[in-house]
């Protein structure tokens, strides 16, 4: 038996697109985080669907029919000056999403689940931070697993060492 990628163990594409559609309707409600996202464009949930998809093993979609890429993404939140608060009610709101639509809820899902927000959205804030972005035209997405971390994205700074 082959193991499930995430996005199959999830369930389908419909399955993304219903959660980031509700999620979304979360966030635009929400007091904290509706002005970020008050004039997002009306495929914005279709491409975020289309994303974590692509990330969690699911077909191309973003970067084959939508022909976006990892900086792509992150060139959304570049400048923005996201904080802590703001992304943990990101976070917090994702998964009140994921429960409302049904997803997995098993710990070994969940567990790989949570572990991809925790890292995809302190990459945001980050990212945020900056007036460029820090990640290359040439990065490849991410995949993410069971439990496999990879190495660390962008590279530790040096005052941090």
């Amino acid at each position: 038996m082959t193991t499930p990628t995430l996005y199959e163990w999830a369930g389908s594409q419909d399955t993304f697109e219903k959660l980031t559609e509700v999620f979304y309707a979360k966030v635009l409600k929400d007091d904290l985080l509706g002005d970020l996202f008050r004039n997002m464009s009306a495929e914005h949930s279709k491409y975020v669907a289309h994303f974590l998809s692509e990330v969690l093993g699911g077909p191309k979609l973003y970067t084959g029919e939508s022909k976006r890429s990892h900086a792509h993404m992150i060139s959304r939140h570049v400048g923005r000056k996201l904080d802590e608060t703001q992304r943990k009610r990101w976070v917090q709101l994702f998964l009140e999403s994921a429960d409302e639509i049904g997803l997995p809820d098993d710990p070994k899902f969940r567990s790989a689940l949570v572990s991809y927000l925790e890292w995809a959205s302190r990459m945001a804030v980050n990212s945020s931070q900056t007036d460029e972005n820090p990640v290359d035209q040439n990065t490849p997405m991410p995949r993410w697993g069971w439990g496999e971390l990879g190495e660390p994205h962008p590279p530790k700074p040096k005052d941090h060492e």
